[in-house]
């Protein structure tokens, strides 16, 4: 009875905390607070929204919260990470709004807050030092209470008096009672969850084991000769509980440090910034305030609040953490500063181009979200087995508590103890997930984003890599260097009528033809252009006071190749009337494309490339790096037949492009690889971004991917092992109650442990590169 007024109590407690957060949720039902921690989709009634859930242990956890945000009417989806604390779920504004899922989410026992929310931090360090207090008194209570128990393990019969031996075990019993009524407190409070849910997890069975192991200790004190027998067994309830909430302590600090680079992102952006104001002065507002168009000042230390154009000032700035570029990069008048970076060495302003959801951070951002809440193959597994499994361990636990009754009573009920106590699923439901964020998030502090996590478990089992050829194996920026032009343009004239259709395009040919004609004044040309439309892989076409209009490769625009010089790779503009004017394109080669390549065939692992360029042009670069296949004037069907081809003869193929064009091959490769920072991160079509374009990072991606597997097939042999080995022993008795506790925490701990290798091996091998 007492122990059930203990859980009523927590109850309460919790009850308490959440009518304190009603507030908040009513808050988030403005509309003007979605854009923080949601997407709206296509203009539609329907939002994508991000969530940190607290409280979750295990993956019946995760199942229960998916259960209770799935269950609110106009929750149209929801997906949740044990191991991320994340939550994301998509749902419709004219049904539901965020205050209705919260609070379904608080009546399943677990707390969420926006992804972004600032309290998150704060509820993590409360909960990290609530949890430490709770473990230093079950510790103290341990000390005491084994104290007082050796003495009856190590006297003599007859050396102990009977008051002695019973003033020993009513010490024990009272120091037990804070480790009960304050310690136990989250395996009570999720336990009490459960039974309003209807559901089960990880803390069911562990709470059963402490309640039947005080009710049968208190009962022996108080009244020895009944049938539960004369053992008290206060030190292994209170050693297991000490053991579990140690391991609990230490999982919730490697978790923090395995989402540690999403939470490091998501706090790069400032509170508040100086504005410019229309008299002249500055003011400081809030960041949610900008307008594009506004001139801020950014002093030394301060991130950049917006994507924007340094208008006034030069300094340098830190891309490490959102573009893999280890150096700070200097910025004068007119360079392109991205939001989250960090201004180094002088004060600058700077015009706000972009703000909110279109900047490059956002962007970033919402990918490693997706990827913190995504769920390999083999964790969906784990999942889908984790309730039943806990069922099983109930049954188990009756079962041998029924074979041993007539034997003797208490250690019955012992045996049936250390069953609920050692079985733990929740290693098998970390084994994937633990090593998959942990590399992921390592990747990311690397400028690397994982879009897809089943990606990494088939970069495994790749043999083949395919490239595209312009900014991937070339640099990103191109040059135009000759001009070639009929009698009725200029090579002034060409290149801006060229690049009036090029700034509708981010190929690196257009950027570069853009870029060209910055040099030249404004002219008296015509440049009015409409219906743009870019070919994928060819080329733009657009309609002007020339007629229709065509700048791409040789065969997009249909030119006698009698005209051409086929050893120069070039770009052609076109009418309706004939040829205007040809580009040449000049490009190098990557610095570390040769590094990379080799790396590749030492593993083993065949190289081809796939370009739409003239044939010398691809025959040069691929000669200078030593590959032999290869195919040019490719068209992005023709890559794709390639593609189809490989495949059929049993070939595991990746793909490395520039993730917007040739998007059928990107999305018909087993692995695809987008590289360069001009991506727009939401359009590319590919399971991996490198948004410094670093080829480097393939070989390493491949190296990285198979690590992680091998961690997790070690976690899962281990977590399979461990249950297997000991919960024979715990359902025959010959495990006890404190050995179960430590064994359960241990689980857990080493498949953290072991996953956080990949953090550290990520450093040393993108230190080297």
């Amino acid at each position: 009875m007492s122990a059930m007024k203990t859980i009523n109590s927590i109850g309460s407690i919790a009850s308490f905390a959440g009518t304190a957060d009603e507030a908040l949720y009513v808050a988030l039902d403005e509309p003007d607070e979605w854009l923080s921690f949601s997407q709206q989709r296509d203009q539609s009634h329907e939002w994508e929204s991000r969530l940190g859930i607290e409280g979750m242990h295990c993956a019946a956890c995760a199942l229960s919260v998916e259960k209770a945000l799935k269950s609110v009417h106009g929750v149209l989806s929801a997906d949740v990470n044990a191991t991320s604390g994340r939550a994301r779920l998509t749902w419709s504004a004219n049904v539901t709004k965020p205050s209705d899922w919260i609070r379904a989410v608080s009546r399943a026992g677990y707390r969420a807050l926006p992804a972004a929310d600032a309290f998150i931090q704060d509820d993590r360090r409360k909960n990290q030092r609530l949890m430490l207090w709770r473990l230093l008194v079950a510790g103290f209570c341990m000390m005491q209470v084994m104290m007082y128990a050796m003495p009856s393990y190590y006297a003599s019969p007859g050396e102990m008096t009977a008051e002695a031996l019973n003033l020993m075990r009513w010490a024990s019993w009272i120091l037990t009672i804070p480790v009960l009524l304050f310690s136990c407190g989250p395996f009570f409070n999720n336990a009490l969850n459960d039974l309003k849910q209807h559901q089960i997890s990880m803390d069911m069975p562990v709470t059963l084991g402490i309640l039947i192991t005080f009710l049968v200790s208190t009962a022996a004190t108080f009244e020895p000769t009944g049938w539960w027998g004369s053992e008290v067994y206060f030190d292994s309830l209170t050693m297991f509980v000490f053991f579990l909430l140690t391991g609990r302590w230490i999982e919730l600090r490697m978790r923090d440090r395995t989402a540690g680079a999403l939470d490091t992102l998501m706090r790069r952006l400032p509170s508040s910034v100086e504005r410019l104001r229309s008299d002249g002065n500055f003011e400081r507002i809030a960041v949610r305030n900008l307008n594009v168009g506004d001139l801020v000042r950014v002093l030394p230390g301060e991130a950049f609040p917006a994507d924007g154009t340094i208008m006034l000032g030069t300094t340098s700035a830190d891309e490490a953490l959102l573009t893999g570029e280890s150096r700070p990069v200097n910025k004068v008048v007119s360079a392109e500063v991205i939001a989250g970076s960090y201004n180094l060495n002088a004060s600058v302003q700077v015009r706000v181009d972009k703000i909110g959801q279109s900047t490059r951070y956002a962007q970033i951002v919402a990918l490693m979200e997706r990827v913190a809440v995504d769920k390999p193959r083999l964790a969906l597994l784990a999942d889908r087995i984790a309730r039943p499994f806990l069922l099983a361990v109930l049954f188990a636990a009756v079962g041998s508590a029924i074979i041993l009754w007539h034997v003797d009573h208490s250690r019955a009920l012992m045996a049936a103890v250390a069953v609920l106590i050692v079985t733990c699923p929740c290693a098998l439901s970390l084994a994937t997930p633990s090593a998959m964020l942990t590399v992921s998030g390592a990747l990311a502090r690397s400028g690397v984003l994982v879009r897809r996590m089943q990606a990494l478990e088939a970069l495994t089992t790749i043999d083949t890599v395919v490239f595209d050829k312009t900014g991937t194996l070339t640099e990103d920026k191109m040059k135009v260097g000759a001009i070639a032009t009929g009698v009725s343009l200029s090579e002034m004239q060409a290149l801006q009528i060229a690049a009036a259709l090029a700034q509708y395009s981010l190929h690196p040919v257009s950027r570069a033809l853009v870029e060209a004609s910055k040099k030249y004044p404004i002219s008296d040309v015509n440049l009015e252009i409409a219906n743009v439309q870019e070919v994928s892989g060819s080329g733009l076409m657009a309609n002007s006071i020339y007629g229709n209009l065509k700048l791409g490769s040789e065969q997009f625009c249909a030119l006698d190749n009698a005209l051409l010089n086929d050893d120069i790779s070039k770009v052609h503009l076109v009418s309706e009337q004939g040829w205007l004017a040809s580009f040449e394109i000049v490009e190098a080669i990557k610095p570390d494309a040769a590094a990379a390549i080799c790396a590749l065939r030492d593993a083993g692992i065949q190289v081809e490339v796939l370009s739409g360029d003239q044939a010398a042009s691809v025959t040069n670069i691929t000669e200078k790096l030593g590959i032999k296949t290869y195919t040019a004037l490719c068209t992005p069907q023709e890559k794709l037949a390639r593609l189809q081809s490989l495949q059929e003869q049993g070939h595991r193929v990746a793909m490395v492009g520039d993730g917007l064009n040739d998007g059928p091959v990107l999305a018909s490769a087993h692995v695809s690889i987008a590289m360069g920072q001009a991506v727009p991160l939401a359009q590319a079509q590919s399971d991996f971004v490198v948004m410094g374009g670093q080829l480097a990072m393939v070989p390493h991606l491949i190296t990285q991917a198979k690590r992680t597997m091998r961690i997790v097939k070690q976690n899962l042999i281990w977590a399979a092992a461990y249950n297997a080995v000991c919960v024979p022993l715990a359902v025959v008795g010959l495990l006890p109650a404190w050995l179960a506790g430590l064994g359960m925490a241990l689980s857990s701990l080493l498949v953290i442990l072991n996953a956080a290798r990949l953090s550290r091996s990520s450093v040393i091998v993108l230190g080297s590169v």
